[in-house]
């Protein structure tokens, strides 16, 4: 075993548990050891975009791992080919090489069509040179790779959503995620933007629903700022869009974000769709436009079954700081099997009835707040219905829950009626804050985390959500 092996062999050992495992199989496992002395390590690598990567996101980490194990400061440098073996042939190779070509073998591992032509050495723009991050999206920082519980159904999902973080704008281009609601593809979308925005930090990642879109749109068009529209959608290297499948409801939209579309990908940047259905089935698009979003990589995620539902269940009530029994979890998980988000729902409602009435958390406990708060019905369930049961319960007009009032009271009120209108619909935020006035989707998404963690420290908090739930779902 040569010195560079050993140097490598044992830096590899304690690389592997400071990356993700995606970052790992797509990167590390390529490195071969090349040459080595006492102030140098040469790693090999097989392609001119391995290289940029590494060097651009995880050269530092490389450096601080070979220099604790030497004991003193170590340069790494990567050239693009096979191994060296000495220091002569690495001299004369030269650590500036460049390669035109991507190597075949690395586009098949991460599934690249097309020539090397759209991959740009230089392009990584994830620089230490102090520059401060561009524009960074709304993005939800919870929603990581790390938080997503895998199974069957979602498993060639998160792959290729691993891939695409990892590769931006190099491997499936477009992205397209589809499923029925509360099936994780929102969590997919934002653990993509979270893992770009923490490893390649100098990229604008933009994240927005089609309401979202549709919204600066219009307000674009009033305002005459059609080109700061365009620029802030087409200068961004990373897109990620929800609920697309709204995206026809304008024509204008939809034909401006074909053009937007276009720009992007054919300046390689990344664009990742998330939609309720496959493109295929969705008539309102234009058949141009359908035949690009398919020759991307089209995915699909499915109810979890039965394990993975207790799964999620049992990584939700570590965040509660409770020993949930398994037949509690078996049971939630058991009457509600098709929407992630009103699983979770159901939890935190068993957890803070046991808590603030002081009961053991028990299956029967469980039967009992199911019946009365998550019985299902096949009743429309819409915004107007919620803010007239939540006026109706509070004593605010309805003019009041969609007003500009801020009174404590009032406010929470209102932030009750949009967390309940989130656990029981399929609402977007953004279709919630129009809904409450025309407010901002920021505004939708703190009054959702605020009750959130109000419900097990207040009681009051509790019965209101609960009791407007039920006024809700009652046949």
């Amino acid at each position: 075993m040569t010195d560079a092996e050993q140097v490598w062999g044992l830096c590899a050992q304690a690389l592997q548990g400071m990356v993700t495992d995606a970052a790992w199989r797509m990167w590390f496992t390529q490195i071969q050891p090349s040459w080595a002395d006492e102030h140098r390590l040469v790693l090999s690598v097989p392609s001119a975009l391995a290289r940029e990567r590494l060097q651009g996101t995880h050269h530092q980490l490389i450096i601080d791992a070979v220099s604790e194990l030497a004991g003193h400061p170590v340069a790494v440098d990567f050239v693009v080919g096979t191994p060296l073996g000495t220091g002569d042939d690495y001299l004369d190779a030269g650590a500036d090489d460049e390669v035109d070509e991507v190597d075949p073998a690395l586009l098949a591992r991460i599934g690249v069509n097309g020539n090397a032509a759209a991959i740009r050495p230089g392009d990584d723009p994830a620089q230490a040179d102090g520059s401060p991050p561009r524009e960074r999206g709304g993005l939800q920082p919870n929603f990581t790779f790390d938080a997503f519980v895998t199974a069957d159904s979602n498993r060639f999902a998160r792959a290729a959503a691993e891939v695409v973080a990892a590769t931006p704008g190099y491997a499936y281009n477009p992205l397209v995620i589809y499923g029925g609601s509360g099936l994780g593809k929102t969590h997919l979308l934002h653990a993509i933007g979270n893992y770009v925005r923490r490893h390649f930090p100098n990229y604008t990642v933009r994240y927005t629903t089609t309401e979202g879109c549709m919204n600066e749109f219009v307000e674009a068009l009033r305002t005459k700022t059609t080109l700061a529209f365009k620029r802030r959608y087409r200068e961004c290297d990373v897109l990620l869009m929800d609920d697309f499948q709204f995206v026809m409801t304008s024509e204008r939209l939809g034909e401006e974000f074909f053009y937007t579309f276009n720009e992007l990908q054919e300046a390689s940047k990344q664009i990742v769709i998330v939609s309720d259905r496959s493109p295929a089935e969705m008539m309102s698009l234009h058949e141009r436009f359908r035949s690009r979003l398919l020759a991307g990589l089209v995915t699909d995620v499915k109810p979890p079954d039965l394990e993975t539902r207790i799964a999620i269940l049992r990584k939700k009530a570590e965040k509660h700081e409770r020993i949930v029994p398994d037949d509690v979890l078996v049971l939630i998980a058991t009457h509600i099997r098709d929407n992630i988000r009103e699983l979770e729902g159901a939890l935190t409602q068993v957890v803070a009835f046991a808590h603030h009435f002081d009961e053991p958390l028990t299956k029967e406990l469980a039967e009992k707040v199911l019946a009365d708060s998550v019985s299902k019905t096949h009743k429309p369930i819409t915004p107007e219905l919620v803010i007239d049961k939540a006026s109706e319960l509070s004593g605010f007009s309805v003019e009041d829950l969609k007003g500009p009032n801020r009174s404590r009271p009032l406010v929470q009120a209102r932030q009750i009626a949009m967390y309940v209108l989130r656990q029981l619909t399929d609402h977007s935020y953004p279709a919630i804050a129009e809904a409450f006035g025309g407010r901002d989707h920021t505004t939708v998404i703190h009054a959702v985390k605020k009750i959130e963690g109000l419900m097990p420290e207040r009681a009051k908090v509790y019965q209101d959500v609960e009791a407007l739930t039920r006024l809700l779902t009652s046949a």
